[in-house]
């Protein structure tokens, strides 16, 4: 048996469970309307202004979330500052303190793009965004809050992994999984936002990532299971009867409406995109609190 079965839970509250939710999908958000900024065209723009924001308002609720649960929110500074001297505090070697920088620099690109997308929208009206926006140092912006927020999107799972919790500890797939998941529910949530806009063109594409992104989520979700061994005996109960409903109900019934739009008429996208969040979402909860009641 797993030592980890030795350990004891860290109890977490729901603000974790959602934050795993939303700030994936505020990564995933991001990093789908910067590929779309850098090579699409001109009928991607309504959605890479709304993949922005989505990221922006994703970060921050993701990091007021993340301050509650701390017990004392007003102390969340302590993860960056030194109290006594001030100074900038990075611990490399710590997934906390990476973690919290790696947010903090993705909510930077996050609001600096999401500034120029109002810019481009007519919302705000700043020569020097529209310049920033236009020049060398704008591409660089989205090249590296991509990068940021592809740490986000797995950084979630990787935490979990140097957590010595049943499952959490015993695998190292918990990462792909949250990343590959992250990429399916933003997708998800810019289909729905895509389709509120109009942008058909921009919301077919995405339905294609949307259906690879399920693909590798479903196999990594199998690795995963798998590379457990007996410790995958935790889900012989009713965490692993919600489990299986996700599989069903949030990957697999979203792909096949994916490949056979006919299925349920002009209602296949928008709901298999609504599928998708509650599935991502579900299977979050599953991973924590089935691991927390060990």
């Amino acid at each position: 048996m797993s030592d980890t079965f030795f350990t004891k839970p860290p109890h977490w509250e729901w603000f974790v469970i959602i934050y795993f939710f939303v700030g994936g999908i505020a990564a995933g958000s991001y990093v789908i309307a910067a590929l779309l900024d850098l090579f699409g065209d001109t009928r991607d723009r309504p959605v890479v202004r709304l993949g922005y924001y989505v990221a922006l308002i994703g970060i921050v609720v993701s990091g007021a979330l993340l301050s509650m649960d701390l017990g004392r929110p007003e102390r969340f500074w302590h993860m960056l500052i030194e109290s006594k001297r001030g100074w900038p505090m990075l611990k490399w070697w710590s997934p906390m303190s990476l973690g919290s920088w790696g947010i903090s620099a993705f909510g930077l690109f996050a609001l600096l793009s999401a500034l120029m997308a109002l810019e481009e929208g007519g919302t705000l009206r700043w020569a020097r965004l529209r310049t920033l926006r236009a020049g060398f140092l704008g591409k660089l912006i989205i090249v590296l809050g991509a990068v940021f927020g592809f740490f986000v999107a797995g950084y979630t799972g990787i935490l979990l992994s140097v957590t010595n919790r049943p499952m959490w500890a015993d695998t190292h797939f918990l990462g792909i999984l949250f990343l590959f998941s992250a990429t399916s529910t933003a997708a998800a949530a810019l289909i729905l936002l895509g389709l509120w806009r109009g942008a058909n063109d921009t919301v077919r594409w995405l339905s294609r990532l949307d259906r690879g992104a399920l693909v590798l989520e479903f196999l990594a979700l199998i690795a995963l299971v798998i590379s457990l061994g007996s410790v995958a005996r935790v889900w012989l109960s009713g965490w692993g009867a919600l489990l299986a409903a996700v599989v069903l109900a949030g990957i697999l019934f979203p792909l096949a409406l994916h490949t056979r739009a006919h299925l349920l008429g002009r209602l296949s996208v928008p709901a298999g995109a609504v599928l998708v969040l509650l599935g991502g979402f579900l299977m979050r909860m599953v991973i924590v609190l089935s691991s927390e009641g060990v």
